[in-house]
């Protein structure tokens, strides 16, 4: 079973390929790395997902990978969690007017 690792505080320059590097060359074996980005401009959020290849212990790599530098920043790796779901509240239909107040308007009738 593979593992999946996640990296928090990366520079916003590392690309995809460059995290899959930097984690081969700490000494272990790289199924897939991703770097997220922000769906409006493309840039970097500055974390990402590495997923190992099997027979890897996760452990080891964390105790590893943990606040090792990549460009001069102290990267934070934990196991991946899995994505929650229902994560954002829902909107409600109140239009763009951000009144949260309640729904009740007094009623005009001149």
């Amino acid at each position: 079973m593979a593992s999946k690792l996640f990296v928090g505080n990366l520079p916003r320059s590392v690309a995809d390929n460059a995290l899959a590097e930097f984690v081969t060359n700490a000494g272990f074996n790289v199924a897939s790395a991703v770097v997220i980005r922000d769906k409006m401009t493309g840039e970097s959020k500055g974390f990402g997902f590495v997923e190992l290849a099997e027979g890897e212990d996760i452990q080891r790599a964390i105790a590893g990978l943990n606040g090792q530098a990549l460009d001069g920043r102290p990267l934070t790796v934990n196991e991946a969690r899995p994505q929650r779901t229902g994560f954002s509240r829902p909107r409600d239909n109140r239009g763009a007017g951000g009144n949260r107040r309640g729904g009740f308007k007094p009623r005009r009738d001149y």
